[in-house]
Formats: structure tokens, sequence, C-alpha cells
């Protein structure tokens, strides 16, 4: 194939003969040793391998390295390192928000781009008020990670993580993390779990027992597709 010539991290990689078939994921642990993007699933599933593309998280053990001739990555590498962490990566290590640390590379790049897309205002599945999102209510955090899988189970931390850098960017009108009160003001929350919509009827058996008049905050998971 021509020469192909990729920029990651703020440099410059050229490659004069690499398969088409490889992925960006394979390209940077294989061929370039950048290790910080983990394979997990390699199926697109948990989020270990995210990278930061031209601004937009992607997981890149689903995306070719030939897609992505002129386009900017970004790994966790390029993120912060370990003398000189962002403000994100030194919240979720204030709030011990991992554990093993194998998902944790992923977990910072997608919620380094979330962060960007709140200050955007673009909406999530969940976001009730299209014009004005609350970035700072848990669901949203939630549902905005929910492409990134943590087998620990470090959940509440991580949200506690990313919403202090929300909070300290000031990059929504509310001032603490919250949950929707029935009368939909927000009000304040300790974080102790993962916000999950009620489930739904075909869910339990379409035989509901109790009807659902509000969300439950404190659920042990939340799960959905990433924007």
């Amino acid at each position: 194939m021509s020469n192909l010539m990729l920029t990651i991290n703020q440099q410059d990689y050229e490659f004069d003969n690499l398969d088409p078939r490889t992925t960006l994921l394979d390209v940077c642990r294989h061929h370039l040793h950048i290790t910080g993007p983990k394979k997990g699933c390699d199926h697109g599933q948990c989020g270990a391998c995210t990278m930061i593309i031209n601004g937009r998280r992607i997981n890149s053990c689903l995306t070719l390295a030939v897609m992505h001739d002129g386009d900017e990555i970004t790994t966790i590498e390029g993120i912060g390192l370990p003398e000189s962490l962002s403000e994100l990566q030194q919240a979720f290590k204030d709030h011990d928000a991992f554990q093993c640390g194998y998902c944790t590379p992923g977990q910072i790049c997608s919620a380094t781009a979330l962060i960007e897309e709140i200050k955007q205002q673009w909406p999530s599945h969940v976001t009730t008020d299209l014009q004005n999102p609350n970035g700072l209510l848990v669901q949203e955090i939630s549902e905005r990670m929910s492409g990134n899988i943590c087998r620990c189970s470090a959940y509440p931390n991580i949200i506690k993580a990313i919403s202090q850098v929300l909070e300290n960017q000031q990059v929504s009108n509310s001032s603490s993390v919250t949950d929707d009160a029935p009368n939909n003001s927000p009000a304040s929350v300790a974080i102790s779990g993962i916000w999950s919509p009620p489930p739904s009827e075909a869910q339990i058996g379409g035989h509901s027992m109790v009807k659902q008049t509000a969300n439950v905050p404190n659920a042990a998971s939340a799960k959905g597709e990433r924007l």
C-alpha cells in the first residue's frame, strides 16, 4: 500500500508497508509500543482501547489504521504522564477511581472527550432538556461513560472524579453532582452507586408489580451505548 502518516500524541509516524487490515490499536501496541490503550474484548464492547481522534472518542480495536491518515490521534500518553498528570488523571488518583487499572487509560480518554462534549452541550440518550443539558447529573455521566466497562466496579469513584473536574471547570449551571428530583429540579445527592434506568416490562417478563415513578440513583450499574 502507499505511505501512511499517523499523527499520534502530536508526533508523526510514517508507514510504508503496513498491512491495511491492521487496526489502530495494534499499530499503537505492536508497531509503536504505545501500550497505554489496552486490548480487552477486541470487539468494541469494553472500551479499554478508547482513543480520541479529532476530538471524538472511538474504540481503536474496531477501526483500521489506514482510515486515519492525517487525523489527530490521542492516547492516554498524550493526555498526561506520571510526572505531568492532567486534571482528570489527578482526580482519578484523588478519588481512587481505579483498582486493577487495566481499563483506566480507556476510562480517562473517554472521560476527557466527555468533558468536551458537555462543554459543547451535546445531549445524551438520557438528556431531558436538549437545549441545556445538565452534565453533572449522575445519570448523564453514567450514560456518557456506559461504553467503558470497569470489571473492578469502581464506577462510583469514577463518577466522583469526573464530576470534580466538571465542577472545577464550571461547565454546568449546577454546583454539585445531582440526580433528578420528582419535580425535575436538581437536588444534591451523595454518590453511593451508579444510576440505572428502571427495568422495562420486557425485562421483567411483562408483568410489572410496581409502577416506576422516579429514577433510582443507586442501582449497581449503568448500561447503554455511547454517543
